[in-house]
C-alpha cells in the first residue's frame, strides 16, 4: 500500500490570512511618499463633446429593442412568404425608398440633422412601427377571430390601420423629440423626422405587399402593385407622419417640454390619422384613380408648397440670427448674405472650388457651422436650451478657424 505524500498537507486556501482576497496584491515594502504640488492645478474643463449626453441611455435601449424586433420581423417574413418572395419584395421596395430619401435630403439640406437621428427615424418606421402594427393586428385577431367580411375589411382599412399605424409612427417622432431635443428646432426638423419614419414604414410594408403579389399573381400582379405603391404613392406615409412631425416642430419652436408637447403631438396625430383614413377610404369607397387625380395630387402639391414656405422662413431666420453676429463683428454683411440664401451658398462653394487645393470641404463646414450657430442663438433667445451659450462659443471658435483656413496661403 502506497501512501500519498501530500495527504498530510492541508489544502491551500484561495484566500490566505495575509491577503484580503484571492485577487489582492502582496505588500513588498513601504511605498515612496507622494510629494504635494507646489501650486494647485487649474480645473480641467470637460469638452462638451465628452460631457454626459442626456438621452444616451435611452438611445441604447431603443437600439437594443430595434435589433430584437428586426430579428423577429425577418423571421416573420421568411416564414410567412419565404426567402425568394421576400427578396423580390425588398429589392422592389428599395426603389421608392431611394426616391423618398433623396427628396427628404433636399428638404433637410439647409440645416442637416444628425445622421444618427436620421438613421434612427428610418429604423423606427421600418422596424418598431411595423412591429407595433403587426402586434396589434395579432392581438385583435385573437380577440375577434380571423374571420373576414366586407364590413370588417372596411373597418380595418379606414379605422384600424390609420389609428394603429399613425400612432406607432408618431410615437417614433415623439421619442426623437424627447431624447434629442437639441436637434429638434422647428417645423422643418419635425417634417424631416416624420417623413423618414413614414419612409421606413412604407419600405417594410411595401416588402410585404410586393412579396404577396409575387406569390399570388407573379410578375403581372407584382408590376401592378409596384405601379400603385411605388410610382403613384411613394410619399403617402411620408405625408401622413409629417403632419405629426410638423405639430411637434411647432411645439419645439415654442420651447415646450416633452410633457407639454403631448397636446400638440396628439393634435398632429389626429391630422395624420385623418389623412391616412381619407387616403384609404378613397380606394375603398370610390374610384381610386379619379380621386387620386382630383384630390391626392392637389394635396401633394399643397404639401410641397408648404415645405417651400417653411424653408424660406428658415432662411429668413438664419439671416436674422447671423445678422446679430455681424453686428457684433463676427461676420461681414456679405457673409450673412452668402450664408442665408441658396444662391449665395452655391456661389460660395464655386468660389471655394477655385481656391488652391479645392477648399470646398472647408466652405461646406463653414456653412454648416454658421447655420447651426444661427439655430443655437434662436434656442438661446427663446430659452429652449440651457447649454446654448457653451455651444455658441464652440461654434464661433470653429467658424473663425474655418474662415482662417480658407484664406490661408
Amino acid at each position: 500500500m502506497t501512501s500519498d505524500p501530500g495527504a498530510a498537507r492541508p489544502r491551500p486556501s484561495l484566500t490566505p490570512p495575509e491577503f484580503a482576497s484571492a485577487l489582492a496584491q502582496p505588500r513588498h515594502g513601504a511605498p515612496a511618499p507622494i510629494m504635494p504640488p507646489q501650486t494647485s492645478p487649474a480645473p480641467v474643463q470637460l469638452p462638451t463633446g465628452l460631457a454626459p449626453r442626456r438621452g444616451r441611455t435611452a438611445t441604447i435601449w431603443i437600439v437594443g429593442i430595434l435589433v430584437l424586433l428586426l430579428v423577429a420581423l425577418v423571421a416573420y417574413f421568411l416564414s410567412a412568404m419565404g426567402p425568394g418572395a421576400s427578396l423580390v419584395g425588398m429589392l422592389l421596395a428599395l426603389v421608392p425608398l431611394a426616391g423618398v430619401l433623396f427628396a427628404v435630403r433636399i428638404v433637410d439640406r439647409w440645416e442637416p440633422e444628425p445622421r444618427g437621428l436620421l438613421v434612427l427615424a428610418v429604423a423606427w418606421g421600418a422596424i418598431a412601427a411595423v412591429g407595433i402594427a403587426l402586434g396589434v393586428d395579432w392581438v385583435l385577431s385573437l380577440v375577434f377571430g380571423d374571420g373576414s367580411s366586407e364590413a370588417r375589411e372596411v373597418l380595418r382599412a379606414v379605422v384600424q390601420a390609420p389609428v394603429v399605424e399613425e400612432f406607432a409612427k408618431g410615437l417614433g417622432v415623439l421619442v426623437i423629440f424627447a431624447t434629442a431635443r437639441r436637434a429638434f428646432d422647428g417645423p422643418v426638423d419635425g417634417i424631416v423626422y416624420g417623413a423618414l419614419v413614414g419612409a421606413g414604414f412604407a419600405f417594410t410594408e411595401n416588402i410585404q405587399y410586393f412579396a404577396l403579389s409575387f406569390i399570388e399573381g407573379g410578375a403581372v400582379e407584382t408590376s401592378e402593385t409596384f405601379f400603385v405603391r411605388g410610382i403613384l404613392s411613394p410619399f403617402a406615409h411620408v405625408m401622413f407622419t409629417s403632419v405629426t412631425g410638423f405639430a411637434l416642430g411647432l411645439a419645439a419652436r415654442r420651447g415646450l417640454s416633452t410633457g407639454q408637447a403631448l397636446g400638440p403631438w396628439l393634435l398632429g396625430l389626429a391630422g395624420a390619422i385623418a389623412l391616412h383614413a381619407f387616403w384609404n377610404g378613397s380606394a375603398v369607397f370610390g374610384e381610386f384613380f379619379v380621386l387620386y387625380l382630383t384630390l391626392q395630387v392637389p394635396l401633394f402639391i399643397g404639401f410641397i408648397l408648404g415645405i417651400v414656405a417653411l424653408r424660406r422662413e428658415e432662411s429668413r431666420l438664419t439671416r436674422r440670427r447671423l445678422g446679430d453676429y455681424a453686428a457684433a463683428g463676427w461676420f461681414t454683411p456679405q457673409e450673412v448674405d452668402m450664408l442665408a440664401t441658396s444662391a449665395g451658398r452655391k456661389a460660395a462653394l464655386a468660389w471655394a472650388r477655385s481656391l488652391r487645393g479645392d477648399r470646398t470641404a472647408l466652405m461646406k463646414t463653414f456653412i454648416a457651422d454658421a447655420t447651426a450657430l444661427a439655430a443655437t442663438r434662436q434656442r438661446a433667445i427663446t430659452g429652449r436650451d440651457a447649454n446654448a451659450a457653451s455651444q455658441e462659443r464652440e461654434l464661433l471658435t470653429k467658424t473663425a478657424a474655418t474662415r482662417a483656413a480658407m484664406f490661408a496661403p
